[in-house]
């Protein structure tokens, strides 16, 4: 039930280990129906090992692990400071393996090393220590009423809570789901990505050690199926946090209407604009853009990958966008290289999608400028990809590619360009580089997305809460927001001398 790897890469000598089971009620036990999945290396193509899966079955005796433990010793039993306590000390846990969690993360995951430790793994632990610091500033109010009558409210956890997570950032995305639903007093029952447990499998090895109670968060590995299926569906499970595709928030949502009205937050993607008015700086908006579609491969929800720019500057901007990004793509190779920026896409599921939206922008009449082309011979490496000569109405230009694929657009007005990077279903996302500060101010405010950035791509504040309109879904992370996402408003009111 244990795996143990030692590497010996430029960047990370030693040895990864976690445990290939379940982990339910503080144990490591097998699957009742004793499935397993190969865990592939998304640079070779080849198997890491070989982990356990659940099915519904692990679903309901996790379930009811988490319902005890809920009432014997968390909830409201354990007070916020406690809770914040707990999550403090697996943060330290955390840290103190965090060459090996980035190590886990490029091998399972493709990231380039680099970005592994000074991201994944850093902000994995700020918004942990963040959520900690939450977990005691809960509060209700009091509510003006009569000198006979005194009311307030409160704020209480929902009890068991299910999460489930992605692939293309699997330990940041379990603590954004993770840490609010415990510092609210809930306990967790979480499904990894069938594809990216591993870093999952690492932290469930440290939940006993931080000192939480057994049950109080339960992991599953398992497809989303069968785990994924079962979660949604569960009576016993009250709230349900998913990030994902659309087609799978939609089956989550209808299982929840059809079960017990479970509460449901979906994180869906998006198709983000990323808008260059002809004022801006050019070279630095041409490096903020490559960072905002080409980060981790293209494999973020955030991409900025519809890249309108003014006629103005079109030339220019274009000129030095391609020259950025033949800078990104010569750092193209082994994720455990230091110097590699850009790694493969994380599993030949989505290379071949990724490739299949390149075909159909030829087909369609698009120029593929940069890239478009497989790099190398082993895994699955993307060269970054730059596509010009787009319509709205192309697959490229309305899908969410997730890979990194660039489409530039040319535009004349401010408003012709609000208009164009507002016709999409997704909205969780946009940017727009200006010097004219009204402006800005003016664009941000009319495009419909949950964030905005001016000036800049992918700069997260967890003060602030992020979340998606339309069709990228509804509820917020980080914030106050997140976590009151996470708890449910009681209004208590006493009567202090009222007579009938």
């Amino acid at each position: 039930m244990s795996f143990k790897l030692d590497l010996d890469t430029p960047s990370y000598k030693g040895a990864v280990s976690f445990n290939t089971g379940l982990f339910i009620g503080g144990k490591w036990v097998d699957p009742v129906e004793g499935g397993t999945i190969d865990v592939v290396n998304p640079a070779t193509g080849k198997p890491i090992t070989t982990v356990s899966v659940g099915t519904a079955k692990d679903v309901d005796i996790a379930v009811d692990v988490a319902k005890k433990a809920f009432k014997a010793s968390w909830g409201l039993k354990v007070p916020g400071s406690e809770r914040g306590k707990l999550l403090n000390k697996l943060a330290d846990l955390i840290e103190a393996k965090a060459d090996e969690f980035a190590a886990l993360e490029t091998l399972n995951v493709g990231k380039p090393f680099s970005s592994s430790r000074h991201m994944e793994v850093n902000l994995t632990l700020t918004a942990l220590r963040y959520f900690a610091g939450q977990a005691e500033k809960l509060k209700g109010e009091t509510v003006e009423s009569s000198e006979q009558k005194f009311t307030y409210t409160r704020r209480e956890p929902y009890g068991v809570v299910a999460a489930i997570t992605p692939w293309n950032g699997p330990l940041l995305m379990l603590i954004c789901k993770l840490g609010p639903a415990v510092a609210a007093g809930n306990v967790v029952v979480m499904k990894p990505s069938e594809f990216t447990p591993l870093s999952s499998l690492k932290l469930a090895g440290m939940i006993n050690e931080a000192g939480f109670p057994p049950g109080v968060i339960n992991i599953i590995n398992g497809e989303g199926s069968t785990v994924g299926n079962a979660l949604s569906h569960h009576p016993d499970i009250w709230r349900i946090s998913f990030t994902g595709s659309i087609l799978t928030g939609r089956k989550i949502q209808e299982a929840s209407a059809k079960s017990n009205l479970k509460v449901v937050t979906l994180e869906l993607g998006g198709k983000s604009p990323n808008i260059i008015f002809d004022d801006c700086d050019v070279a630095q908006t041409a490096k903020w853009s490559v960072m905002g579609v080409y980060i981790n491969m293209g494999q973020a929800c955030i991409a900025g990958s519809r890249i309108y720019v003014q006629e103005g500057i079109y030339d220019k901007f274009l000129a030095a966008f391609q020259e950025e990004t033949k800078a990104w793509s010569q750092h193209t190779g082994d994720p455990f290289d230091l110097n590699t920026r850009h790694g493969p896409l994380v599993s030949q599921i989505q290379f071949d999608r990724v490739m299949g939206y390149i075909d159909s922008a030829k087909k369609d009449g698009a120029t593929i400028l940069t890239g478009g082309e497989r790099h190398g011979n082993e895994g699955y490496f993307v060269q970054p990809t730059i596509i010009t000569d787009t319509r709205p109405d192309m697959k490229i230009i309305q899908e969410e590619i997730f890979g990194p694929v660039a489409s530039i657009i040319k535009f004349k007005t401010e408003e012709e360009v609000i208009e164009m990077a507002n016709n999409t279903t997704y909205g969780l996302a946009c940017g727009l580089f200006t010097r004219d500060g009204a402006r800005a101010t003016r664009v941000a405010h009319a495009l419909e997305a949950g964030t905005a950035w001016v000036n800049c791509y992918t700069m997260f504040d967890l003060n602030a809460p992020t979340g998606g309109y339309k069709q990228s879904g509804f509820g917020k992370v980080f914030g106050e927001e997140g976590i009151k996402e996470y708890t449910q408003l009681k209004s208590v009111h006493v009567n202090l001398g009222i007579q009938i």
